[in-house]
């Protein structure tokens, strides 16, 4: 038996070579060609065992296909054409629209015939499409593929109404199994010559595959893989720090953003004056990492050492010139930030509030100032309501004193030259005047948490101040209609929202979030703009929060989506009570009771949507209507189990209020297999409909297991 041919598969390699491309968005552009070119291809057929990979580097974004199918398969389509009706006479004799149709498509009138459609019978014939290159298919989607890259800003330089990319292109390399495509983008015409590093390369490299590529490129001076950069870079820091018996300043960060800063990198050391150790650490290391992208490195006993660690550009500093300009840069901008810390503290920090005035927060919510005043009184309100978590009177004082001095570094020299540090600032200048450690810690840390990972404030006094801060801003922010959408989020109020819900979670603070919008609402009402917040804002607001809730309780707690659903829907106001409703729930599910309850629940539900009845509905149930023992004994069991279930909440033992509910489970059973809901008469049938409802409403408080149901869904 003859066998199949094998279907023929080749290799692209794409370049894109341009001028440099700010480091911060390689990453993203890498990512987003791969997704356009493969999506391309799937719309193409062209993607069946196809590997699509990316890199970057700053000049230069690279496309390596392999698996690529070499020509589209053939495939046969049906086209169909005129009606039966018209395509046929009385006789049945083909009429000339037939033989239209059939010379159209290039076959034998003999060869049509009728399929049947929505619209009746129609006259069909079978055409072979043939599937076209690789070739034919790649000089059209490559060049779309790199115009639909989404690029922050993007710039034109041959007239404004050329091509547009993030840098201007230089050159294109596009290669198909060794041969060059015919293709251009932005009018530069594709071929196979690439570029070197700018200064250790060639400026003409002819390559063949991927393979040759790579290999010619690290010859000149490139490594193009992105995670060969970055190991490169941490092995030799890990030299340097090993030589220098120091350790480095550990940041991840930073090291994926120099080794997508340069194209061949390499480590060298760097010393500073250790009369500048005299500054706090916050300040030299945000110096060397946000503005010279140095590592700072570190003694022993955890003590900044005066070095730091350079990535270049190079394989090498064989004269030290490289080092001692950088050097240079360094000692000048850490006498810039050592002249900011002595002239900031010629005043005490609160001096610097008046001038809050001149810096706008928000054209329509004011200035950092009325920020301020709205801070200081929604961070005494939740500090007022924590006095049972220990806290007296005197801690308001620390609350309000904190959230006065909390944005006064907006107005220093240090900030408006160091932004990174703004906050930190605040806290570090709290302290050196003589602040106590609670209000200093409460300033520096009130912007936290930046993120999911990022830890909250250290103390009650600080999260007080950050959670007053955060919700003032999405608060002001609904409110003259500054709505996050899509990708726009200008005042980052989702990690707003999200700095909320974490703080609230991890100290475990019993706080009302609907209150605690409504004091916000209250503080922008109060204090200027003085602008009100109507009701439907306040309730957009909270759902925003609440959304950020849930992702925490799925993404980082783990719990499934349908438990997260089932307690929302009785409500989420008090998050600490809903995640230990939530911790209940999980634990229930695992119960032979829960899941074919929660399947009763939700036919409950059901019954009483199609019947009308709202949920909550407080209709009252007759016992003398009650005519068969299954409901008797129904009845009887849900005001046992009320009981119950209220007592297990108030001491907020919510799995043994779940699992008074699962123990229903055989009771609920009997009643559905046994009585007839929908009655005809109509007194039996409303006290039916009044008793699934005072059950489904005595059992949803903890969790609405109607939510519930089918296989646990994440």
């Amino acid at each position: 038996m003859k066998a199949a041919p094998v279907e023929k598969r080749v290799e692209l390699l794409f370049e894109v070579g341009c001028e440099e491309i700010p480091a911060g968005m390689l990453p993203k552009a890498e990512q987003e060609l791969r997704t356009n070119i493969e999506k391309l291809l799937i719309a193409e057929n062209l993607f069946d065992g196809v590997s699509v990979e990316t890199f970057g580097t700053p000049r230069r974004l690279v496309t390596w296909v392999q698996g690529l199918r070499a020509k589209q398969p053939d495939v046969e389509v049906e086209v169909t054409g005129p009606p039966k009706s018209v395509a046929y006479d009385s006789v049945g004799a083909p009429t000339r629209a037939a033989q239209s149709f059939a010379e159209k498509q290039r076959v034998h009138v003999s060869d049509l015939y009728l399929v049947e459609t929505a619209k009746g019978e129609y006259l069909a014939a079978k055409q072979a499409k043939l599937g076209r290159t690789a070739e034919q298919i790649l000089v059209t989607v490559l060049p779309r593929a790199v115009h639909d890259l989404a690029w922050p800003r993007s710039m034109t330089w041959t007239g404004l109404d050329g091509a547009r990319f993030i840098r201007p292109i230089r050159w294109i390399v596009a290669v198909l199994d060794g041969r060059p495509l015919k293709l251009s983008v932005a009018g530069i015409a594709a071929g196979r010559t690439t570029r070197g590093h700018r200064f250790l390369g060639a400026s003409a490299i002819h390559v063949r595959n991927f393979p040759d590529y790579e290999k010619k490129l690290q010859q000149n001076g490139v490594v193009i893989r992105p995670a060969r950069r970055q190991e490169k870079i941490a092995t030799e820091l890990e030299a340097h720090a090993k030589r220098g018996g120091y350790r480095v300043h550990e940041d991840a960060s930073l090291r994926m953003l120099v080794a997508y800063l340069n194209e061949y990198p390499s480590v060298i050391q760097g010393d500073f004056d250790p009369a500048f150790l005299s500054l706090p650490d916050e300040i030299l290391v945000t110096v060397m990492r946000d503005h010279q992208k140095y590592f700072a490195v570190e003694k022993k006993n955890g003590e900044l050492a005066p070095h730091f660690l350079a990535v270049i550009n190079v394989d090498k500093d064989s004269k030290g010139l490289i080092r001692a300009g950088h050097e240079r840069v360094l000692r000048a901008r850490f006498a810039d930030a050592q002249f900011f810390w002595q002239s900031d503290q010629k005043c005490r920090l609160a001096d610097y509030l008046p001038k809050l005035e001149r810096v706008t927060y928000e054209s329509r919510l004011g200035s950092y100032r009325d920020k301020v005043e709205r801070i200081r009184g929604l961070a005494c309100w939740f500090t007022e309501q924590w006095f049972n978590l220990g806290m007296l009177h005197a801690h308001v004082a620390e609350a309000d004193r904190a959230a006065e001095l909390a944005k006064c570094d907006l107005a220093t020299e240090m900030v408006r030259e160091f932004t990174e540090l703004q906050g930190i600032v605040g806290g570090l200048y709290a302290r050196a005047q003589g602040e106590s450690d609670e209000i200093a810690d409460a300033v520096y840390d009130h912007y936290r948490p930046v993120g999911l990972e990022d830890p909250i404030p250290r103390n009650l006094t600080g999260c007080a101040v950050a959670l007053a801060d955060k919700l003032d801003s999405v608060v002001g922010c609904f409110a003259v209609g500054i709505v996050p959408t899509g990708s726009s989020d200008p005042y980052a109020l989702r990690r707003a929202a999200l700095g909320i819900v974490k703080i609230i979670l991890e100290k475990k603070l019993p706080i009302s979030l609907s209150l605690a919008i409504g004091a916000a609402a209250k503080a922008l009402l109060t204090h200027k703009p003085k602008r009100g917040v109507a009701p439907d804002q306040e309730t957009q607001i909270l759902d925003f929060i609440l959304d950020r809730a849930k992702f925490v309780f799925r993404e980082r707690d783990g719990f499934a989506y349908e438990e997260v659903n089932a307690v929302f829907r009785v409500g989420a106001d008090d998050l600490v009570d809903a995640q230990k409703r939530l911790a209940a729930l999980k634990a229930i599910r695992k119960s032979k009771n829960f899941e074919p309850l929660a399947v009763s629940f939700k036919r409950i539900r059901n019954i009483l949507e199609k019947a009308n009845i709202a949920s909550g509905d407080a209709r009252q149930v007759n016992p003398a209507l009650l005519e068969n023992g299954a409901e008797r004994a129904l009845y009887s069991a849900v005001r046992e189990a009320a009981a119950k279930v209220q007592t297990h909440k108030r001491a907020g033992k919510y799995q043994e209020a779940l699992e008074t509910i699962a123990g229903l489970r055989k009771v609920v059973d009997r009643f559905f297999d046994g009585v007839m809901v929908m009655a005809e008469n109509e007194a039996v049938r409303s006290n039916r409909l009044a008793l699934l409802a005072e059950l489904l409403r005595e059992f949803t408080t903890v969790a609405d297991f109607s939510e519930i149901g089918g296989e646990e869904r994440r």
